[in-house]
């Protein structure tokens, strides 16, 4: 008679008696990998081992360390909580393999044993276990693809809002890495700011997130500004500022407009949408485009409004230099209140040296390129 070569599936067995051991491993070595081990210990040095056993066959009175305590420190490592025990063992009262089921044991054979029985047991529990893997395995790849598709549409969202952005940025050619240096200001704004009581909730990990991304949108109005206005080389008068207002309204506007086909808003494309609209609101409620004051003012608009305002200052114009960091700083206390929500600048002054290192970054980064 032909005999079976032995299949991928590694059964190990556990007996401290050999005669035990030979007549399990005979029964089984046809048709699965055998391992044999004589003691508590020896098994569980096997079965962290490589390759781990697919199942393993438990005698549950041994010395030294019974099968029950050898089941209990199998569970407690994470190499071998998922490997299936069947207890054989000749304790056959209805009580002891009630015992060993609730201790985790997936089946329980007693002896003297049925090679039928005991082979019909091992395949049931080896086909559990592919069951159980192969199901791991596709959770696995689930995960992986949609992680992979999750990370596609961020950036695929990321490289949409730059160039978005930038064609914004083109058309106001004074506004150089603008964009670049308030998504700094304002991840880092958003990130101290959370660590303080009552924001905490809000400004939670992916609220900053979405902010940052969206962050370089906020200027996206301006593609609707004439460039006779929008590049000016001096003051505005009052019905060109009129118009250059707008620009917060226009923003708003396309982004509410570019959501009307989708099924339900995306969250980035919100946050843009707010930031646009109200990142010109003052807290004492004098700004535009809606009079909006205190905290009805979204929070990322509030954190916008400080990023932008101060680049703004630190930035060179035709119609006036940049100041220096310091002045610039000063300058944004004293709107503390008025134009700026309190907490806000509070963070921005409590954190200044990282602001600071941001626009000494970019200023080098500039001075380099030129």
């Amino acid at each position: 008679m032909r005999r079976l070569l032995p299949t991928t599936a590694t059964v190990l067995i556990v007996d401290d008696a050999a005669e035990n051991l030979s007549v399990l491993g005979g029964l089984l070595y046809p048709t699965y990998r055998v391992l044999v081990a004589n003691s508590g210990a020896k098994a569980l040095r096997i079965a962290r081992g490589t390759p781990s056993p697919d199942l393993i066959l438990l005698d549950v009175m041994m010395p030294d360390m019974g099968g029950y305590e050898v089941l209990e420190r199998l569970r407690a490592d994470p190499a071998t909580l998922a490997i299936p025990v069947i207890f054989i063992t000749a304790m056959d009262s209805p009580e002891e393999e009630l015992r060993g089921l609730d201790a985790g044991a997936a089946d329980y054979i007693t002896k003297p044993i049925r090679p039928s029985l005991v082979l019909a047991r091992v395949r049931t529990q080896l086909e559990v276990k592919r069951a159980r893997d192969w199901l791991k395995d596709q959770n696995a790849y689930l995960e992986a693809e949609v992680s992979r598709r999750m990370a596609e549409n961020e950036l695929t969202q990321t490289v949409a809002i730059r160039a978005l952005a930038t064609l914004a940025e083109i058309r106001d050619r004074e506004t150089g890495n603008h964009i670049l240096r308030t998504q700094a200001f304002v991840r880092l704004l958003a990130t101290h700011l959370s660590r303080r009581p009552g924001f905490a909730a809000t400004l939670d990990q992916g609220y900053i997130e979405l902010l940052t991304r969206s962050a370089p949108l906020h200027d996206i109005g301006k593609v609707g500004i004439p460039d006779a206005i929008l590049q000016k080389p001096g003051p505005l008068t009052p019905a060109e500022w009129a118009i250059m207002q707008t620009h917060a309204r226009l923003g708003a506007d396309a982004i509410d407009l570019a959501q009307q086909d989708l099924d339900h808003p995306l969250p980035f494309l919100t946050v843009a949408r707010d930031i646009a609209r109200w990142h010109h609101e003052r807290w004492d409620g004098t700004g535009y485009p809606d009079g909006l004051a205190g905290a009805a003012i979204p929070i990322g608009a509030r954190i916008m409004s400080l990023a932008d305002c101060f680049d703004a200052l630190i930035s060179p114009r035709v119609y006036k230099p940049a100041i220096p960091l310091a002045e610039a700083r000063d300058l944004i206390a004293t709107e503390r209140g008025s134009h700026f929500d309190p907490a806000v600048v509070d963070t921005f002054l409590l954190e200044f040296s990282d602001y600071a290192d941001i626009a000494h970054t970019h200023l080098k980064a500039m001075t380099d390129a030129v």
